[in-house]
């Protein structure tokens, strides 16, 4: 059986009970960063055989996985924080596992994108997740301009280094909409910023960004 492990997206208390049964009794751990799992895994007293699995190989430690599988192993793939396949590896594994008709199954838990949707006030109702933009601002208001006119709360991935910019090509393309910045969540110094992109843009002008961030924009307003 391959598990698909959600983890902690920063509380550790935050993990499930059937999580830890799972990662407990499987035979290896499919690992994004095997040092970051591997302090997880210490955490919670578990002593497991990792497979470092990540974007730059999962088609060659995939073949493994899926040979194990194949061999009747049992595999639990997990990624740093959140749910695998979420803006994470996960995703080309689980098609091969279908395709291969291996059994594969998901132990639900945190994602930060939930979170973030639900705290920001916006309507959670009917939402798209966009993911990380493009790095370059061209193609990111390209990819922004995708959605100009969708009426669903629009939600994006960014870090530290590209958030400001994020925002700014934000009110470019769609105008200054209702939003909302998530920071850090679970963690110590989690926070929720509210109000018009503009008046997000200036408080974040004026700080310095760390973390990572999910932004929550308001939907088109076709009324």
């Amino acid at each position: 059986m391959l598990y698909l492990v959600a983890t902690p997206i920063g509380h550790l208390s935050d993990i499930s009970l059937r999580a830890l049964e799972t990662l407990r009794q499987v035979d290896y751990v499919a690992s994004e960063d095997t040092r970051h799992t591997g302090r997880l895994l210490k955490h919670f007293d578990i002593s497991k055989p990792q497979i470092s699995f990540h974007e730059h190989n999962e088609a060659r430690a995939g073949e493994r996985i899926l040979g194990l599988l194949e061999a009747g192993q049992s595999v639990a793939l997990v990624s740093d924080a959140g749910t695998p396949g979420i803006a994470d590896p996960g995703f080309t594994l689980i098609r091969e596992a279908i395709e291969r008709g291996l059994p594969h199954t998901m132990i639900p838990g945190p994602t930060a994108l939930i979170m973030a949707v639900v705290l920001s006030g916006l309507p959670a109702h009917s939402f798209t997740y966009r993911g990380f933009p493009p790095r370059k601002q061209g193609k990111r208001q390209k990819f922004l301009a995708i959605d100009q006119d969708s009426p669903h709360t629009l939600v994006f991935y960014e870090s530290p280094y590209r958030i400001t910019a994020l925002l700014a090509d934000a009110l470019e393309v769609y105008g200054d909409r209702q939003a909302a910045i998530a920071n850090e969540l679970t963690k110590l110094y989690e926070s929720m910023q509210h109000g018009r992109l503009s008046e997000l843009l200036a408080q974040m002008q004026e700080t310095e960004p760390r973390g990572e961030y999910v932004l929550v924009i308001s939907g088109a307003d076709l009324s």
